[in-house]
């Protein structure tokens, strides 16, 4: 008898790209994909964060770089991406929310989170794509989104607006980009103790809300996310593309 076997989790010799990858969810990812082996490219704005990221995975004996930019500067992210060998793996998780009433929403704020949330995404993402598809080569886009992509919730219209908008680009991509064996989907967290999400977690009110919505009755960690990336991102993946992987405790099966 001929059992089936496990495809790898593995992913050595592969290239990986994460945005926002020196904190929280993003640090998380740049852990997870160098513990399974990728060469990590860490992005982010700040040098100095940069290095501290970096030196730490080789420290650990993984293999990682990083670059300083600016995701939003989208002719500089075409460039860098340009003058780089193709990456297999992109995760793109730098993320900003600015949270108001629909009263109190400032144009500011709508061009700021639509700017990163969606455009850094749609535009990072074309770049890699592309560059995959004049390599021959194919890849795995993951896009950080949020359970706020699948509900709604009170001074959250533009956030969610965004996250909502990143689910239907992912399934758009998917379409477009399956005959090139690029596989793009979504892991949707609930709310991750990270200093994003710090100073609203701090208020006890808030806390037992987003507590009652959580059917495990915790909050998220960063680990949590970790796993669901590196399965994203292997072979074990390979006939998954346009879903949304939901690590939300329970959040939205009501």
């Amino acid at each position: 008898m001929n059992l089936p076997r496990t495809p790898s989790f593995r992913l050595d010799g592969k290239r990986a790209l994460v945005t926002g990858g020196t904190r929280g969810i993003g640090l998380g990812a740049s852990v997870a994909l160098a513990e399974a082996g990728a060469h990590v490219t860490v992005a982010a704005r700040t040098p100095s964060d940069i290095g501290q990221v970096v030196n730490a995975l080789a420290a650990a004996g993984h293999s990682a770089e990083g670059v300083a930019i600016d995701i939003t500067d989208f002719a500089a992210v075409r460039d860098f991406i340009e003058d780089s060998d193709p990456f297999e793996v992109l995760v793109n998780s730098a993320g900003t929310a600015r949270h108001s009433d629909i009263a109190g929403i400032t144009e500011p704020d709508y061009q700021a989170v639509m700017q990163l949330n969606l455009g850094a995404t749609l535009f990072v993402s074309q770049a890699v794509a592309g560059k995959l598809q004049a390599a021959g080569l194919g890849g795995s886009i993951i896009n950080i989104s949020s359970q706020m992509g699948h509900v709604g919730g009170p001074n959250r219209a533009v956030y969610s607006a965004s996250k909502h908008a990143v689910e239907g680009l992912t399934k758009a991509m998917a379409i477009e980009l399956g005959a090139s064996n690029i596989r793009v989907n979504t892991v949707c967290p609930t709310f991750i103790e990270t200093e994003l999400t710090e100073k609203n977690l701090g208020n006890p009110e808030f806390r037992a809300w987003v507590l009652s919505k959580i059917k495990l009755g915790r909050l998220g960690r960063v680990e949590d996310i970790m796993g669901p990336i590196v399965f994203l991102a292997s072979d074990a993946a390979a006939l998954v593309t346009g879903a949304a992987l939901l690590v939300d405790g329970g959040w939205t099966a009501e």
